[in-house]
């Protein structure tokens, strides 16, 4: 029987009303229209899946990263850093960086959606029940990922702040406790790695991403 995995977000859904790390049956709060969409198709999905009996289940990612990441847009912090410290540029910060977000690597996001599309579920009842936090369950300030990721590029270059950006979540990070026990999933990546390959993909496909 076919299953539908739907690829939803744990680093918005929740909002500001719940103290992370977040669990699935937090109260939802988005702080977004991109996070309103997405707890909408979740319990769209959960509603055809009672009504049609269709075989379903939600991943709620972290803030993934890695490889391939376009660095040309708002997103993509890890990416749009990369690309800042190949050209000598300083990084910019909004707000003050101490604001806090699960980076979870897309190597192991990748493995998340095959083991929740081929592993045994739990029972389809409420909506958060077949739904999964796929993260790393660390906060990592946006100050110390640009730390990080200068330390594995080898570089020192300035940091910029600007205002805060309106709807900005403070922090954000997920218990991902239940992706273990029911999926037997488990991020294998250390933050440090992801970023050193995000890093080395960026520097060797320079030219590339810049066309």
């Amino acid at each position: 029987k076919a299953r539908f995995v739907f690829t939803s977000t744990g680093g918005a859904i929740y909002g500001e009303f719940n103290t992370p790390p977040n669990i699935e049956n937090f109260p939802k709060d988005p702080e977004s229209p991109y996070a309103v969409s997405k707890l909408s198709a979740e319990h769209y999905m959960a509603y055809y899946g009672r009504l049609h009996g269709m075989e379903c289940a939600a991943v709620r990612f972290g803030n993934v990263y890695g490889p391939r990441q376009d660095p040309h847009g708002e997103a993509g912090v890890v990416a749009i850093f990369c690309t800042r410290i190949l050209e000598g540029k300083p990084l910019t910060i909004f707000g003050d960086g101490t604001q806090t977000r699960d980076y979870v690597y897309v190597g192991d996001v990748a493995n998340a959606v095959w083991v929740a599309a081929t592993s045994g579920l739990p029972p389809a009842e409420k909506l958060d029940a077949r739904a999964f936090n796929i993260g790393t369950g660390i906060g990592t300030s946006v100050l110390d990922l640009a730390k990080m990721i200068q330390q594995q590029s080898g570089t020192s270059l300035p940091v910029e702040f600007a205002p805060r950006r309106a709807g900005e979540q403070q922090e954000s990070f997920l218990e991902v406790s239940k992706a273990k026990m029911l999926l037997g999933w488990a991020p294998r990546t250390q933050l440090s790695e992801g970023l050193l390959k995000s890093f080395e993909w960026a520097s060797a496909n320079r030219h590339t991403q810049e066309a």
